[in-house]
């Protein structure tokens, strides 16, 4: 249901903002969104998992809270993320 340490790199390196970035909300928001993916597959095969699709929730809702933020700060930060990321609103 996690990512593995590899594919949280991989996933830093690709959405930095700069060198040593994994505290901008690009790349919070990309982690994020791995780890809900991961979590949906999983949901789908254990559909009575309640505790996992309440972490997937709050990991939904904590996305949506950053994106906000991102969209109050730069518009265009905002749109470029959400098409990198294939997020619709």
């Amino acid at each position: 249901m996690s990512i593995t340490p590899e594919r949280k790199k991989a996933v830093v390196k690709e959405y930095a903002t700069a060198e040593n970035d994994s505290g901008s909300p690009e790349v919070q928001v990309a982690i994020l969104s791995e780890r809900i993916k991961n979590l949906t597959e999983h949901l789908k095969g254990h559909t009575k998992d309640n505790h996992s699709r309440r972490g997937l929730l709050m990991m939904v809702g904590q996305r949506r809270r950053l994106l906000d933020y991102l969209k109050g700060k730069s518009t265009q930060r905002y749109e470029t993320l959400i098409g990198r990321l294939g997020i619709r609103r």
